[in-house]
């Protein structure tokens, strides 16, 4: 095999190890954490129409202080509750303006969970025909794969 076409080859490989791979395990890590925020804003959404179902006006619950340690905690009025909005912030909603928040949420977490979805698409393309090309200059026959995934 000539010295180019091992040269070649090795910074195929290195792009793919040094780049592509790290890229699509940061967009998967990246999705998933849209995905965690998916399920809590689910999770509101069915507690507050749980509330409101029910006609529950006060409950008493435990609170989550850190480190699993928790509390007792009464709440004498649950028609306004606080809900988080980002960087820190909290707002006080009625349940119908939370639910209408949670819905806006969710439309915006499924649009990044999509836009995700595709970077990890394409990402995983690119790997592909990188291997590809290597497996070309490599001239070995190409493996007859029932989908033909790398991962």
């Amino acid at each position: 095999m000539s010295s180019l076409r091992q040269d070649k080859i090795q910074k195929f490989e290195e792009f793919v190890d040094r780049r592509l791979k790290p890229d699509l395990v940061r967009a998967i890590g990246e999705r998933d954490k849209v995905f965690d925020q998916q399920k809590i804003f689910s999770d509101l959404r069915k507690n507050i129409e749980n509330l409101e179902r029910n006609s529950v006006t006060n409950l008493r619950t435990l609170v989550n202080l850190g480190s699993e340690v928790y509390m007792q905690a009464e709440v004498p009025d649950t028609q306004r509750i606080f809900v988080d909005v980002g960087l820190g912030f909290h707002v006080e909603f009625t349940w119908s303006e939370a639910l209408k928040f949670i819905s806006l949420r969710e439309e915006k977490l499924e649009s990044q969970i999509e836009e995700y979805t595709s970077l990890i698409a394409s990402i995983k393309a690119q790997i592909k025909l990188v291997c590809e090309g290597i497996r070309e200059l490599l001239q070995i026959p190409e493996e007859k794969t029932a989908e033909g995934r790398i991962f």
